[in-house]
Formats: structure tokens, C-alpha cells, sequence
């Protein structure tokens, strides 16, 4: 099949293995194909709707709705596919699909869809081996139009070994791309009574060594990671007393929005965050700080291990001197706090680097952007800065759209645009794999 120009709908349902759908969908894109997705609730606790609607430009088919979501997306959806794709399917989903219920995005669209649906079960050993989950996925491959791909064995993220495995991204897009072939095959199969799935496995093993990796590996970083890059999230808070700090108004999406781009593009992501209100896909190392110097102490231990280290997190300035103990009281009287200037973590980040390392510093400015920005880049000793203003109505903190230029050593400062934080995370991922080569 050829997945180039092809109208693909992904659904999403409820698994530890729903990271790996943001990677497949930036397969199927790089391929030809343009992709929108639907999720279930369940799915959303493991990755932010907002990841696949920044990947895929369009916003995603949730159960609550969203604010630019249109009306009969059930219906919407299904008829501009041209297959339906379910990434990971959950035996709860699975289930659904069997007994005709539709009470969410994924088993709704599953109903109403009339092009080829592809089901891609993921879970533990213990439920893929149960008798209900079985008699299920049996009677799913007997629906029309309808294929069922295998689960192998390996190693789960619970840690235990056995069937269940969600194929890798490279492996579902290999099958789609060898489906007509392999659709032959599981007609002469059929006729003799022998099951279609388990000869397209065959299959793909058979050429998987040929023509891309394939790994039983379900740690919590896409299988085909060669490089590491670290970044900084969210906003730090530096304590006053207590009960009360000082801090900036990051929401942390723009991190997010890093985050998934190379997660998507190969890489394995280590985040150091501070406080923060958007979620990062599933597959992201984690390690969460509050205050400046604990995000210093944090990226300076894992900054040698990654091949680009961004610097996307709002970090303060400045914090008080002797924070208070005990909470201070409300006096009404004039409070004069003492600060001190935090480590520099971007300049420190830089005297420490490794060879071949790529450092992007971020700058935030309201006035003067190309001349505070190339005086910043100049002083810090990056290879770019990324240059962002919330100047515009509806851009900036907590929003999805930014005006922003990436500022690079040694060349003219270049006109800021208005573009998505996926086309901020887009020009970054650029200048990393350039620096590489």
C-alpha cells in the first residue's frame, strides 16, 4: 500500500504503549500520509491531546469536545479516512469493538467507519492470554474489512516477558506499506483454514532485518534511539517563606511541545521540569525541581550524557536571601526582600559541554528583540538562542501559538514570525541535526 497522499485516522485508546502512537504518527507524515486522531478518555492520562494536535495540525477527537472541534466528528472523521488505524488497542477497546459499544471517540469511530480498520492490541501477558481477550480478538478478525495485528512476545513494560507486545511504529508502518501483498497471502491462508495474522508476522520477521530494526524493547524510549537530548521545562519558584515565592507564569508547553517533536523523530527525552501545568507524552524521562539551583545541580549531572541540551525552562533571575522559616505575618507593613542572583545554568551548561554538543538557550523579550537577543546569545556562548515574545493577542504563556525566531551564532538576527510551539520545536529539532550532520 501506498501511504503517500492517504487520509489516515489514528485512535488512541488507554495503554502504557499510547507514547509510541505520537512516533507512528510522524512515520506515517514523513511517508505521505496525513493523519488526525481521535482518543479515548483514558488515553489522554497517558498523553496530552494537545501533542497529537500540534503533531498532526488538527485538533484531536476527544470525548468532552474541544474548543475548535466540530460537530458529527463520529461521523466527520470515518469518511475522510481512508483506513482507520487503532494505536494501541486496549482489551477494553478491543471489547468494545466486538459487542458494538460506543460510548467514546475510538469505539465510535470504529462503528461508523466503512474504510479498512487496522487493530494493534497491547497489553500484559496475563489478559492477552485470557480466554475473554481471546475469544474477542477471534471474532474481530472475522469483521469485514477488518485486520488484526499480531502482538509478540517481549519484553512488557510491567517488566514481564511474554505476548502482548505493541508492534513497534517501524513495524505497523512496514505492514501497512506490505499490506496488499500480505492481504494475498491471508486469502490463500483463509482457504485453507489456517489463520492470515500469524503469516503476515512471518512475514515481517522475515524482512524486518532487511529493512528496519526491529526491537523487543518496552522501556519507556523509543526503540530506535541513537541520540539523547536534555531539556528544560516549566518555571521555577524561588521560596519566600513557607507558603509564598517568586515565579513567572510558564505553563510549559512549549517543552511539551520539544518534547514530543524528537521523542516523535527518534530520540530518547530527558526532561528537567519545574513546576508546570502541561503534561508530557509518555516516553519522557522526568525529573521535577522547584527552585533554580536544584534545576542547576540537575542539568549540570545530566547534561554530559546528551547529544543537544535545550534550554527551554523560565528560570528566575533572582531569589530572596534568608527565606523565612516560619510563614511571615500579614502586617500590612512595608516588606523589604533581600535577593541574590541564581547560577546561570545556560553559561554554566556551556563551560561544561562535551564534543559535538549542541546547547539552544531561550530568550524572552517585550522590546529591543534582535539587539537583546544577539547580546544574550553572545554572552551565553550557545550555538542559538530561540527568541519568543508574547506580544500578541492569544500567544505566549498557556497559549498553543508564539512569535519567535531562532537566533543562531554567527549570522544575522532573522525576522520573528507568528507560528505554532510545534513549529518552534520543528526549527530546533532542525539546527540539532544539522550540527550533527
Amino acid at each position: 500500500m501506498n501511504l503517500s497522499g492517504k487520509h489516515i485516522l489514528l485512535g488512541v485508546s488507554g495503554g502504557i504503549a499510547a507514547y509510541k502512537s505520537c512516533e507512528l504518527l510522524r512515520l506515517l507524515q514523513k511517508k505521505g500520509a496525513e493523519v488526525r486522531v481521535c482518543m479515548t478518555e483514558a488515553a489522554t492520562r497517558f498523553v496530552a491531546p494537545l501533542t497529537f494536535a500540534s503533531l498532526s495540525k488538527c485538533p484531536v477527537y476527544l470525548k468532552d469536545g474541544a474548543v475548535e472541534a466540530r460537530p458529527f466528528q463520529h461521523i466527520d472523521f470515518p469518511r475522510w479516512a481512508d483506513l482507520y488505524l487503532v494505536v494501541p488497542a486496549t482489551a477494553n477497546i478491543i471489547g468494545k469493538f466486538v459487542y458494538g459499544l460506543a460510548d467514546d471517540p475510538v469505539s465510535l469511530c470504529f462503528m461508523s467507519c466503512a474504510c479498512p480498520r487496522f487493530v494493534a492490541p497491547a497489553m500484559n501477558v496475563a489478559m492477552f492470554e485470557s480466554p475473554a481477550v481471546k475469544r474477542n480478538l477471534e471474532a474481530l478478525r472475522s469483521f469485514e474489512n477488518t485486520v488484526v495485528m499480531d502482538s509478540p512476545a517481549g519484553e512488557l513494560a510491567c517488566g514481564e516477558v511474554g505476548k502482548g507486545r505493541l508492534l513497534e511504529p517501524a513495524e505497523i508502518v512496514k505492514f501497512l506499506e506490505n499490506y496488499e501483498l500480505l492481504s494475498t497471502k491471508a486469502v490463500k491462508n483463509n482457504r485453507a483454514g489456517a489463520a492470515p495474522l500469524s503469516d503476515a508476522q512471518k512475514y515481517l520477521e522475515e524482512t524486518a532485518e532487511q529493512e528496519f530494526p526491529v526491537s523487543h524493547n518496552s522501556s519507556l524510549i523509543p526503540s530506535n534511539c541513537t541520540r539523547r537530548v536534555l531539556i528544560t521545562a516549566g518555571r521555577t519558584e524561588e521560596a519566600i517563606d513557607p507558603v509564598r515565592y517568586i515565579s513567572n507564569r510558564s505553563s510549559g508547553k512549549t517543552a511539551v511541545a520539544l518534547a514530543a517533536t524528537f521523542l516523535a523523530n527518534g530520540y530518547a527525552v530527558e526532561v528537567v521540569a519545574g513546576p508546570m501545568e502541561a503534561q508530557f507524552p509518555g516516553g519522557v524521562q522526568v525529573t521535577k525541581v522547584r527552585s533554580a539551583c536544584e534545576m542547576h545541580d540537575a542539568v549540570l549531572e545530566r547534561a554530559p550524557k546528551a547529544d543537544a541540551v535545550i534550554h527551554c525552562a523560565a528560570v528566575a533571575d533572582y531569589r530572596p536571601a534568608k527565606p523565612a522559616t516560619e510563614k511571615i505575618k500579614d502586617s500590612r507593613s512595608q516588606l523589604t526582600l533581600e535577593l541574590v542572583p541564581n547560577p546561570n545554568i545556560l553559561r554554566d551548561c556551556v563551560a561544561s559541554r562535551t564534543a559535538n554538543q549542541v546547547i539552544v538557550g531561550f530568550a524572552l523579550e517585550t522590546d529591543h528583540f534582535e539587539e537583546h537577543a544577539a547580546e544574550k546569545l553572545a554572552k551565553s556562548g550557545a550555538d542559538a538562542l530561540l527568541l519568543n515574545a508574547p506580544v500578541a493577542e492569544n500567544s505566549g504563556f498557556g497559549f498553543d501559538e508564539v512569535k519567535f525566531a531562532l537566533v543562531r551564532r554567527d549570522a544575522p538576527v532573522p525576522q520573528m514570525k507568528m507560528g505554532s510551539k510545534l513549529d518552534l520545536a520543528e526549527a530546533i529539532l532542525k539546527l540539532v541535526e544539522e550540527s550533527h550532520g
